[in-house]
């Protein structure tokens, strides 16, 4: 049978308890224990078989198990079976006895387990536990403890057993000799006698009634001998606590003769242990319990013991409880148990001791003996009746006490009198005024601090509980109804009782409430006989001017007017019903707020209301006219607090306004002005409303008092008629003039609006102006206090007001207008630029914030210098407060909000998109402002302003919103700025700008467009200051504007963006780059005709600055145009002078960034270098004949835009696109500038360019050419190229006239070498120059091309058909050069493809004829070409392809032979050499003629003076030897013409002529004719001085030749 769920889950919790985390522990018990509660008896079996199988289970797991089982059989109990348990009982036992030493936590806990089970089955426990316990051998500790639990929690299960256990323990008591054991058989003694006390207690509820005290009194007794006379004189201070608190319990239960004869012994003893042990408590309830124990047997020995006992107890109550743990506190109790045993047998001892100690000298005392005699009231109110007189007198010495904590315990001791009838005796008033005064403490005044470490935190502060006491003793003591009604009345308008107003209150409130329900419709206040209580007049003015504050005093408002509304009638008879309605009102907005949330002046209002209506009600003259004499007569006790004086004062307004006799108004305005505290400048503004409010119903009277206070001699240092102004300073007198101008102030704004229009100039601002300045001789002198100043500013708002509200406001012609406007400048000009430290420019921006609607406008310079002050005075106000003033802040948010309506105002008058320019032109400045919290500031004004705008737009017809473009880009950007709060204010003007063209465009004012809402979504992600977020939102923004934008905005929009790219903050400038990329992708396709105009404003914003960040914006910027009008942003650039500055080279090489759009710069760029003539001819002077070429600009701009572009890596891809036409525009560009000179006008830059922030790029056209071209060749990944053209000096012969072709050639010769995979495109770029018309273009192609042919890399290309093709295609060619290269080029496929030269051998040898027969040039530098070409083709072309030649190349060198140019004499010789060659073993008779018809001049040219002829010679000789067929010659020929060897020319022509004279006979006398007929070369002189060598056959006659 498969195990249940349960025990499955049991077993995995349970072996998961030996984790080592405790968290994980604590978690499976708490799991076992949830598991316990579902299903008990299979969660205690599983734990119980648990922990028998797992024997070696460490016991601090065991522990845990048994903590569980203890929690399932605790709370399960009634649910088990017996056999379950019996189980749980024998584990629980074995566990406990299993280990002989104490392991406390383990046994403990299967102790718990057992007493648990002991609670429902004591039976089968006690049978376990009796087994533990066998006579004569000492029991395991926890089975004594076991038993002493027992026989606590079930005393009806264990009393019957008590016997049979002590029978066995007594005697083991004496054979205990440790510590531990004598301890633990203390407690179950202890315990024992509790629960025999608890079955003795409760006999009617025990199984066995019949059981008796005496049943256990033998036992006890022999067990108290041993416990007294022996172990409570141990030194171990455990035994000893263990000892007394067994004897407590025990001494119940000793026989009284017994426990009288020990008395003596026993009270002294216990008492002694004070002394000796910390820890009272269990001393103190033992003492406790003897002392029970002795008066339950009527000990007469206690009266002995009494004075000392007295002395011990009342030591310890003076123990102070704040500072000791809590069982100190647990040991005051128990004494004051002691004590109420005392007070019950010996009061008069009691007392007798006690009330002298009111008289310590010491705190402690004081406080220890009040509350042993407050406890003793409240125990012992039988005993201590007849004494209440002798107490009460006690009582005041302690009344007069400072201390606190005697304070405390004396309001503790009153209540407890209160209680028990004392206050109700002669002089009980004294101790509730005590009361109340305490209750008038201030809270702060005994701050509740926290106490040292480990210490509870002080007590309740004697105004917490003197409150607390004084509600209690009013609603929950009716015997002190009659003491506190009226009685309390007395304490509720005195001030020195202000504190204790709202306790008084809820008393009073109480107390009245209980009176009306035993007598309703009676009077609650009966003034007979009681002329100590205050009138109505003064009870209604009190508490009225204490609601003004409802929250201080704890709530003292409700308190005030809940009691105002229950002594309604004995106010006055008609507020009832009134009453009723409108307080319940009044408290309901006090629930409904907090005390940091209550609007201050609102409430005040709500008060005024009520006394009004109150006023209405009453509707008695005279009533009203004693009220108000009430309220004049309390002013004064307010003058502590401001802020229920003031509001009285408007409280005293609001009655004379409501009386009608017109003398008692006089009469009491003329009081108020004469006894007003005007130095107390808080006071003037309650004075003022109390004018302004009086003056709705009493204008003239209010008006007439005033000016004749003004008239008298308050404002003079000399006596006036006025004595109370007889001592007035004139600091004081500038007070009352200050008060005074407030007063016409709120005269003004309270008084009938259509009266105030007449008398505002002529009457008010009149005598304010007259206040504000005094005449001195004469001059009118004005005064530079700053009150003064505030108090005026404060009246001229509240005049304004007062016209601009009345009915015929609009049409009201304020003559004083520009006057005031100007006073209120000057006073905003005065105050300092930085700092707040007055509400005057407040209070003066508000003050022209009323002037501007009025008539007549202001002047256009006027409005401009009241706006530029203004922001001037309030911008740079720094944001934190010099000082720790809270009251700046308020003030600064105030001032803001003043500077916003004044500006609002102004914008009002002129609601157009120009009147909305105008002010944002002001705040420009401020908007770019290098401080944050100017910028803050500035965006927020212009956000209002734009709101206003929005509001108030009326369009009356679709008219264009001209300026928003410009609005736009000064706002845009700084949704990146620094500041947070700035971001969101630029997100707010854009916002309103948005729709206020959508107004514009006809839309309603409740149009919502879906994307300029998504602005207020954007607006809530601009809170961070992640620079990668704020970018991404602006590009967003920048989205939404480019939706909503119209057309013609967007250049303006732009160009003011292009401004923002200098901004300071480089958030912003960064934040303006994205935005005008993202309108630049989003509508530049709109911009074509403005892109000159935008390339030239990017050009200076890059002259302007040097910032990085500036420069890739730009860069960014002309990128993006120029991906949407390449063309136009290229001609626009290319517009720009040569040579390019830095500036101009940024912008290029911004071009270069996105590979599609730099290959179509690249193309555009190279269209514009061949568009124009590369120079024009011209003469370099007037006079000079010399024509010269001068470059043209725009193939030269376009050569250096190339250069500049291509430096640019990132332009790699694209010139890898255009690598051919790349290479071949540039190497034509360099071929058509040789010799080409710049403009006389760039000539003269050049000269100053050194002192000139230009590029420093070569701005000569070949140069700069050939400096694009390696540019260009170093882009396209050509570096090997560069550097061997550099070593081999090609760069340079490129670049001059003469050395052009070689460069030529080694840039070609590079290129075949380390670019031969692009040849075959370079070689079809350049073969369009064939027919360019400038010569050199065709030059230097057909030299590139020719010096091709000398690689096998065009045969690998197979490029080598087409180039021979087009090379022989220009051997026509009008220019003798390119024939002449061209016979170049095919002769070098001799040595770059051997192998392909007899395919072609007839046309090579075709084309080199050709070239020798070339007849135009006159210098015939083609035939020394073809002659060269000839003398490398001979030895590899077919023989029948040469004999066709032969004779005809020979006979057309012959003439070369004699030239006078080096080159032609060699190259004809060398030629004449390898046609010889060529002919070895082949040589016809008709050539044979040739060449012995060439041996003279070869043999005379052996002396030429050039080497290289010479050589030629030799060559020429050796290859000639072979075709004369005669060996000797032969032989003769290579013996002495040997290469790099000497030549003795005698001796030579000795052994020539004889080897001639023997093989050629016939021939001698033609060499003969030819030697004579021979002429020299021109210039040269040559001498035969050899002869004729003799012969056998011969005649001895040997000419000799000479020339």
């Amino acid at each position: 049978m498969t195990r249940s769920y349960v025990q499955k889950l049991s077993t995995i919790l349970l072996d998961a308890i030996t984790d080592k985390d405790p968290l994980v522990q604590e978690q499976v018990c708490s799991a076992l224990c949830a598991l316990g509660e579902s299903q008990p008896e299979e969660a205690l079996r599983a734990c119980e078989e648990h922990l028998r199988l797992h024997e070696k289970l460490a016991h601090p797991y065991r522990t845990m198990i048994l903590r569980a089982m203890e929690t399932v059989v605790s709370n399960h109990i009634s649910e088990l079976d017996k056999d379950m348990a019996r189980a749980v009982i024998l584990l629980a036992s074995s566990e406990m006895t299993k280990a002989k030493d104490l392991v406390w936590d383990w046994q403990q806990a299967a102790s718990n387990v057992l007493v648990a089970v002991g609670k429902q089955f004591i039976g089968t426990v006690m049978e376990e536990m009796l087994s533990k316990l066998q006579p004569g051998a000492l029991p395991h500790y926890f089975v004594v403890r076991t038993l002493a639990n027992l026989s606590v929690c079930n005393a009806f299960g264990m009393v019957p057993f008590l016997t049979s256990i002590l029978n066995t323990m007594l005697p083991m008591l004496g054979a205990a000799k440790h510590d531990a054991t004598r301890e633990v058989l203390c407690y179950a003694l202890q315990h024992f006698s509790e629960g025999t006390l608890e079955y003795l207690a409760n006999l009617d509820q025990a199984p066995d009634p019949t059981v008796r005290k005496d049943a256990f009194a033998s036992h006890m007794s022999s067990a108290y001998d041993i416990l007294f006379q022996q172990w409570l004189q141990s030194r171990e201070a455990k035994l000893r606590l263990a000892v007394v608190q067994a004897l407590g319990p025990m001494s119940n239960l000793l026989p009284s003769e017994k426990l009288e004869e020990q008395l003596p012994k026993l009270l002294p003893g216990v008492l002694a242990l004070y002394k000796r042990h910390a820890e009272t408590c269990h001393v103190s309830k033992s003492l406790g319990q003897i002392l029970e124990a002795a008066v339950s047997v009527g000990s007469r020995t206690l009266d002995v013991q009494l004075d000392s006992l007295l002395a011990a107890l009342h030591a310890q109550i003076c123990v102070p409880v704040e500072s000791s743990s809590p069982l100190v506190m647990s040991n005051q109790k128990e004494v004051l148990r002691c004590f109420t045993v005392l007070a019950r047998c010996s009061p008069d001892r009691l007392l007798a001791f006690l009330l002298p100690r009111l008289d310590s000298s010491t705190e402690r005392s004081r406080v220890g003996t009040l509350h042993v005699l407050r406890h003793a009231i409240n125990s012992a109110a039988a005993q201590m009746e007849v004494k209440k007189p002798f107490i009460l007198s006690a009582m005041r010495l302690p009344l007069l006490d400072s201390n606190s904590k005697v304070k405390r315990a004396v309001v503790q001791v009153i209540s407890a009198m209160a209680h028990h009838g004392y206050l109700e005796q002669p002089g009980g008033e004294a101790l509730v005024e005590y009361l109340v005064q305490q209750c008038a403490l201030p809270p702060e005044a005994e701050p509740q601090t926290a106490g040292p470490s480990g210490e509870e935190p002080p007590a309740d502060s004697v105004h917490a509980v003197s409150v607390r006491t004084l509600y209690l003793v009013s609603t929950t003591v009716d015997r002190m109804s009659d003491v506190l009604w009226p009685y309390l009345l007395e304490f509720v308008t005195p001030v020195r009782f202000t504190g204790a107003l709202t306790p008084l209150c809820r008393s009073l409130m109480h107390l009245a409430q209980k009176r009306q329900e035993a007598a309703p419709g009676a009077l609650l206040i009966q003034y007979d006989g009681n002329v100590t209580l205050p009138s109505p007049y003064a009870i209604a003015t009190r508490l009225l001017a204490v609601s003004s504050s409802p929250y201080q005093g704890d709530g003292r408002g409700a308190a005030s007017l809940g009691l105002l509304n229950v002594l309604h009638r004995d106010i006055h008879p008609s507020l009832g019903p009134r009453w009723a309605t409108t307080i319940p009102l009044l408290l309901e907005y006090l629930d409904e707020h907090a005390a940091d949330a209550l609007p201050q002046k609102e409430w005040e209002e709500k008060l005024l209301a009520f006394l009004r209506d109150t006023l209405a009600a009453v509707s008695d003259n005279t009533w009203v006219c004693q009220l108000s004499l009430e309220m004049c007569k309390q002013l004064p006790c307010y003058n502590g607090a401001p802020q229920e004086k003031n509001f009285l004062y408007r409280c005293v307004g609001t009655t004379l306004g409501a009386a009608s006799r017109k003398d008692v108004v006089k009469k009491h305005l003329r009081e108020l002005l004469e006894t007003a505290r005007y130095q107390e400048e808080a006071e003037h503004e309650g004075l003022a409303c109390c004018f302004g409010i009086c003056a709705i119903s009493h204008l003239d009277d209010t008006l007439t008092q005033l000016e004749d206070f003004v008239r008298s001699d308050v404002f003079r240092k000399s006596t006036g008629i006025f004595n109370i102004f007889k001592d007035r300073s004139e600091v004081e007198a500038e007070k009352a003039k200050g008060a005074l101008m407030l007063c016409y102030g709120h005269v003004a704004a309270r008084a009938p609006r259509e009266l105030v229009l007449a008398r505002a100039e002529a009457d008010i601002l009149r005598n304010v102006f007259q206040c504000f300045s005094t005449k001195v001789l004469g001059v009118k002198v004005e005064t530079k206090d700053p009150a003064l100043k505030l108090c005026l500013v404060q009246s001229v708002c509240m005049v304004c007001q007062a016209i601009r509200s009345s009915a015929q406001g609009g049409c009201f012609h304020f003559a004083q207008k520009a006057e005031l406007v100007a006073q209120m400048m000057e006073f905003i000009r005065a105050e300092p630029p930085d700092s707040l430290r007055s509400p005057i420019r407040k209070k003066a921006m508000l003050a022209c914030t009323y002037l501007v609607p009025l008539e007549p406008a202001l002047e256009e310079q006027v409005r401009a210098d009241m706006v530029h002050g203004c922001l001037q005075s309030v911008m740079a106000v720094l944001t934190e407060p010099e000082g720790d003033d809270d009251r700046q802040e308020p003030l600064y948010l105030d001032t803001m909000q003043a500077l916003e309506d004044l500006l609002t105002s102004l914008l009002q008058r002129d609601l157009t998109p120009q009147g909305l320019q105008v002010m944002v032109e002001h705040l420009s400045p401020w908007i770019k402002s290098p401080r944050g919290h100017e910028r803050v500031r500035a965006l927020g004004l212009s956000a209002c302003l734009l709101q206003h705008f929005l509001e108030h737009l009326h369009v009356s017809a679709l008219v264009p919103f001209h300026n928003l473009g410009l609005l736009i880009g000064l706002f845009s950007p700084r949704c990146a700025d620094l500041w947070p709060a700035t971001r969101q204010e630029a997100v707010s003007c854009v916002h309103s700008l948005l729709y206020l063209q959508l107004g514009y465009e006809g839309f309603a004012r409740d149009y919502r467009d879906t994307a300029v809402e998504r602005l207020l979504v954007l607006k809530g992600g601009l809170v961070h200051s992640d620079p990668a977020t704020l970018f991404h939102t602006c590009h967003s923004i920048a989205q939404i504007i480019a939706k909503r934008l119209p057309p013609n905005q967007l250049i303006s929009l732009l160009l003011t963006l292009f401004e923002g790219l200098g901004d300071t903050d480089k958030n912003c400038s960064r934040a303006a780059s994205v935005m005008i990329n993202c309108l630049l992708k989003e509508r530049g396709h709109l911009l074509q005709e403005k892109v000159p105009e935008i390339v030239s404003v990017l050009r200076s914003k890059l002259q302007e600055t040097g910032e990085e960040h500036v420069r890739q914006a730009t860069q960014n910027s002309v990128s993006l145009l120029a991906s949407q009008h390449c063309e136009a942003v290229v001609s626009s650039l290319l517009g720009s002078p040569l040579p390019f500055d830095s500036h101009t080279c940024i912008l290029w090489r911004a071009l270069a960034v996105e590979p599609s759009l730099t290959a179509q710069v690249l193309e555009l760029l190279l269209q514009k270098m061949s568009r124009d003539v590369p120079f024009k001819e011209s003469r370099a002077f007037l006079l000079s004949s010399c024509p010269g070429r001068v470059a043209t600009l725009l193939p030269l701009a376009a050569t250096c835009a190339l250069s500049e572009v291509m430096s640019v890596p990132a332009s790699a891809p694209a010139v890898l696109e255009l690598y051919p036409q790349l290479f071949a525009a540039l190497l034509l560009r360099v071929s058509c500038t040789l010799g080409v000179q710049l403009p006389r006008t760039l000539q003269a830059k050049e000269r100053r360019a050194p002192g000139l922030a230009l590029a420093s790029r070569n701005l000569d056209p070949c140069s700069s050419a050939a400096e694009t071209l390696q540019v260009m060749l170093l882009r396209g990944g050509s570096e090997d190229v560069v550097q061997y053209v550099e070593r081999e000096g090609g760069w340079e012969s490129l670049r001059t006239s003469t050395g052009h072709e070689e460069g030529v050639a080694r840039l070609a010769s590079a290129m075949v070498k380390f670019a031969g995979p692009r040849l075959p495109l370079v070689m079809k770029a350049l073969l369009g120059a064939h027919s360019s018309v400038y010569e050199v273009q065709r030059v230097t192609s057909t030299a590139f091309l020719a010096e091709l042919l000398n690689s096998n890399v065009v045969k690998d290309l197979m490029l080598l058909e087409s180039l021979l093709d087009n090379l022989a295609a220009r051997q026509k060619d009008a220019c003798a050069s390119v024939r002449r290269l061209v016979l170049r080029g095919l002769a070098n496929i001799a040595s770059g493809s051997p192998d392909k030269v007899r395919a072609h051998g007839a046309q090579l040898l075709t084309s080199m004829i050709s070239g020798l027969d070339d007849g135009d040039d006159p210098q015939s530098l083609v035939a020394l070409e073809a002659m060269l070409g000839l003398a490398k083709l001979l030895g590899l072309v077919e023989p029948w392809d040469l004999r066709s030649v032969l004779l005809h190349v020979a006979v057309r060198i012959r003439p070369f032979f004699d030239s006078e140019k080096v080159d032609f004499r060699s190259a004809s010789i060398c030629l004449f050499g390898h046609l010889n060659k060529a002919c070895h073993g082949n040589c016809e008779d008709i050539f044979l003629e040739q060449v012995i018809g060439g041996l003279v001049p070869l043999l005379l040219h052996l002396q030429d003076p050039q080497a290289s002829v010479a050589g030629a010679c030799k060559f020429a000789l050796r290859m000639c030897g072979p075709n004369l067929e005669r060996e000797d010659l032969a032989e003769a020929f290579q013996k002495h013409l040997q290469e790099g060897r000497g030549l003795h020319f005698g001796e030579f022509l000795n052994t020539t002529c004889k080897h001639l004279m023997r093989h050629f006979p016939d021939l001698l006398g033609r060499l003969g004719s030819w030697c004579c007929t021979w002429s020299p070369s021109s210039g040269s002189k040559w001498t035969w001085n050899s002869s004729l060598p003799h012969s056998s056959s011969c005649s001895k006659t040997q000419p000799l030749l000479c020339a």
